[in-house]
């Protein structure tokens, strides 16, 4: 298949790439290669001559209607977004920017590339956009999983971005007919993450022996889903699931922040033997402002509907993402200012 992806050197985007090619398919790559965006994470992917590379901005109306006239996807997956919740406190309006207008301008040009296919392929054609799990809020520790229908609750600028580019997404289905369906995922994990995250966090000021940080009480829990498991996730839903309709995918490996970060210490110290105890280094820090307390998704309608399941449990990711990102030393040296702490900006009164 033709296939357009937006995102496609982040760290999900790089993922299904990477799957993508290795399938057979033909895959158009759009990335506007910000702080986030990394060549490498989709090199052995290039190197194919089915693979073609567009640097630009899912907010250029021009340079997506020519990335969908040099591609003629049959597909397109839209994962390219500002996703990292402590930048869009300190910094809202660049989520806006590309989460809300590049989403509208992303569907404004499938619309009218749709319209102009033939029949046989306009009812073939699949836009598939990417979201999260954060646009349905928080929940308390004896609540049920969020489901697909969930009410939309967003804490932070940017959930509110992707719940509002959700909503954009449902309407050019409902009032245009464009045939695509929204997936809300669970936190993702595995190779090739940012390293302003918490995972690679964690694995970088361990073995550097920094301070390891924990916001707040590190009682925050959150869904843990491997990469790999998400991308065979959308590939489904593009092909079997329904136009119109909302998939949620999560790992079923819900984890306190502080328990995942004891597990990944205990982990080095088998792999990765230091002094002394990894551990000894977790150090509790300010909590970011609007901290959801759990998030935990039901999967049971991509289990129902699409015959999706993970298969890599939390201990199997944790141990296979350990060895490779002690394989690959390089990906977590990046500038210091570029991993420093942010998201405690707020204004006076914002709710704690």
């Amino acid at each position: 298949m033709r296939i357009l992806v937006t995102g496609g050197c982040g760290f999900i985007g790089s993922a299904l790439v990477r799957r993508l090619i290795a399938d057979g398919h033909l895959v158009t790559n759009v990335d506007a290669m910000t702080y986030a965006g990394d060549a490498r994470a989709v090199a052995e992917a290039a190197s194919s001559n089915a693979y073609q590379f567009i640097k630009a901005d899912i907010s250029d109306a021009a340079a997506m209607a020519e990335a969908f006239a040099a591609s003629c996807p049959e597909r397109v997956f839209h994962l390219a977004a500002e996703s990292h919740v402590d930048r869009s406190i300190d910094g809202p309006g660049v989520f806006i920017k590309t989460n809300l207008v590049g989403t509208s301008v992303m569907l404004d040009a499938a619309l009218k590339y749709w319209r102009g296919l033939p029949e046989n392929e306009r009812q073939a054609f699949r836009f598939i956009h990417v979201s999260t799990d954060e646009v349905y809020g928080t929940l308390q520790a004896a609540d049920p999983a969020f489901t697909e229908d969930t009410p939309y609750a967003p804490n932070s600028p940017y959930a509110a971005s992707k719940a509002g580019a959700d909503h954009l997404v449902r309407a050019w289905v409902e009032t245009y007919g464009l045939p695509a369906l929204i997936t809300n995922c669970s936190n993702n994990y595995g190779p090739f993450q940012h390293p302003e995250k918490l995972i690679p966090t964690v694995i970088r000021t361990a073995l550097s022996g920094q301070d390891i940080p924990v916001y707040g009480s590190g009682e925050n829990v959150r869904d843990w889903l491997f990469v790999d498991d998400h991308v065979l996730g959308m590939m489904t839903a593009a092909e079997t699931g329904r136009t119109g309709r909302k998939y949620n995918f999560g790992g079923n490996a819900e984890r306190t922040n502080i328990g995942l970060v004891r597990t990944i210490c205990r982990l080095l110290d088998d792999k990765r033997p230091g002094a002394g105890k990894y551990e000894d280094q977790i150090r509790f820090v300010t909590d970011r402002p609007g901290h959801d307390l759990r998030y935990a998704v039901n999967a049971g309608r991509a289990k129902d509907e699409l015959g999706w399941t993970p298969s890599v449990s939390l201990d199997e990711g944790l141990s296979a993402t350990l060895d490779w990102y002690l394989a690959h030393p390089d990906w977590l040296s990046r500038d210091p200012a570029e991993i420093a702490r942010l998201g405690l900006a707020r204004e006076e009164g914002a709710r704690t």
